[in-house]
């Protein structure tokens, strides 16, 4: 039994086939049911997101799940040709499909290396298929073990804790700098789309609960808002907003800056000198940079966040081969463990029976040459001698099997062994 994975990411595949062969929460149950129905023997994973489709996948009979079984099934649940299957997805069996599972739950293969996200999603996937009843024995171990890899990269190495998108930057380093705490703090967000949206997951993971969004399209804004349990204005509402703000960001697409210091001036007047930090996210900018000399205004643009970003990511780059290393280790752990737990068994049986041999020779020897009041000292030499024959006639068949289990090619020795020393399963 080996673990394969057939898939695809954004690093070998176009985003235009990842729509092709990706799937909802809904087909992703579905079709691990299927998968099971077509192998019954099998255990199966499939983790799906905007940047990757992954199928994990093992069964009792490996002959019966290879690379063509499991791309023909990708193939029929999107009424593909398997053809385009094998053409655009990648392969991996045995220990390079679990060290790639390591890596993506650590976050290693993600289009922003170190994002949060996806070990959750590797979760969600993980869950999905034991609730399914698709998990097994080595899915189980397998997605435990790529849980632990990946904390302990998060532990022992600062790639999570660099930010190195625009709005984490904004949200978890500068306005963190600038105010003790978001809770208490009134946020206003200009902009409904994509940034927007970003920032807001990171405004509410930093705290804050008072926060109102204005948009152009004033549904978009209300569709917004109930998504993430905020407020929505009208758009001519903004300049009363901004009064009371005390974090005011712009994510808007304007082509020309949506308040200008002219305009800001009488609201400035109105706030009565409160502290007031603007994240200017956009490009084109939404707000005049010359409304940050007024006092105890403090604004942020693009340019300023991105160089954080650019350093933030020069620092990740600097723990890169500490992570894979971490990665290393814990692929190799669990391969020996995996290996051992597959030959164990059979190792021990051995053992056993050559000592029960060694026994039953040794008390008929002790018997036949009347031996019984030999020196204890002699006695137990002869015995060691015993030992050492055997350890000498085991050593060459245990390590060629233990070799043949760490390439992971267990079963031909394995079951050779049982026939030859007449093994019980």
């Amino acid at each position: 039994m080996k673990l394969q994975m057939i898939g695809c990411s954004h690093h070998d595949a176009a985003v235009e086939f990842r729509e092709k062969i990706s799937f909802t929460s809904d087909q992703v149950s579905q079709a691990v049911s299927a998968f099971r129905q077509r192998f019954p023997s099998s255990e199966i994973v499939l983790i799906s997101t905007c940047n990757r489709v992954e199928l994990y996948a093992t069964a009792g009979n490996d002959s019966e799940l290879d690379r063509d079984a499991v791309a023909s099934f990708l193939a029929d649940q999107h009424q593909l040709k398997a053809d385009e299957i094998m053409d655009q997805m990648i392969y991996r069996a045995g220990s390079d499909a679990v060290e790639h599972l390591f890596t993506v739950a650590a976050s290693l293969d993600s289009m922003v290396v170190g994002e949060a996200q996806i070990l959750s999603q590797v979760k969600q996937a993980y869950d999905i298929a034991c609730h399914s009843g698709s998990a097994g024995p080595l899915t189980h171990s397998v997605f435990q073990a790529a849980n632990r890899a990946a904390k302990r990269v998060q532990q022992e190495t600062s790639i999570h804790r660099r930010r190195v998108s625009v709005p984490s930057v904004a949200v978890g380093e500068v306005a963190t700098e600038v105010f003790d705490t978001l809770q208490n703090k009134r946020v206003v967000l200009c902009g409904a789309g994509d940034m927007g949206e970003e920032t807001l997951r990171y405004l509410k993971q930093g705290g804050a609960s008072d926060i109102c969004i204005i948009n152009r399209s004033h549904d978009r804004a209300v569709a917004l808002a109930n998504t993430f349990n905020a407020e929505s204005a009208l758009w001519n509402d903004l300049r009363g907003q901004v009064v009371g703000a005390d974090l005011l960001i712009g994510t808007t697409s304007a082509s020309e800056p949506i308040l200008d210091t002219a305009s800001f001036l009488p609201l400035h007047a109105k706030r009565k000198n409160r502290l007031l930090l603007i994240l200017d996210l956009a490009v084109p900018r939404d707000f005049e940079p010359s409304i940050g000399e007024l006092s105890n205004v403090y604004l942020y643009g693009i340019d300023d966040l991105q160089s954080a970003c650019d350093r933030n990511r020069r620092e990740r780059q600097k723990e890169w081969p500490k992570a894979k290393q971490l990665i290393s280790e814990e692929t190799q752990r669990f391969m020996q463990a995996f290996n051992h737990k597959a030959t164990g068994p059979v190792i021990q049986r051995l053992r056993e029976q050559a000592q029960e041999l060694k026994q039953t020779e040794l008390d008929r020897l002790i018997n036949k040459l009347s031996l019984e009041n030999l020196d204890p000292t002699a006695q137990k030499e002869i015995e060691k001698s015993f030992d050492r024959l055997i350890n000498k006639l085991l050593h060459p068949p245990l390590a060629s099997l233990r070799d043949d289990a760490a390439e992971g090619h267990r079963r031909g020795l394995l079951e050779a062994l049982r026939h030859l020393f007449n093994l019980a399963d």
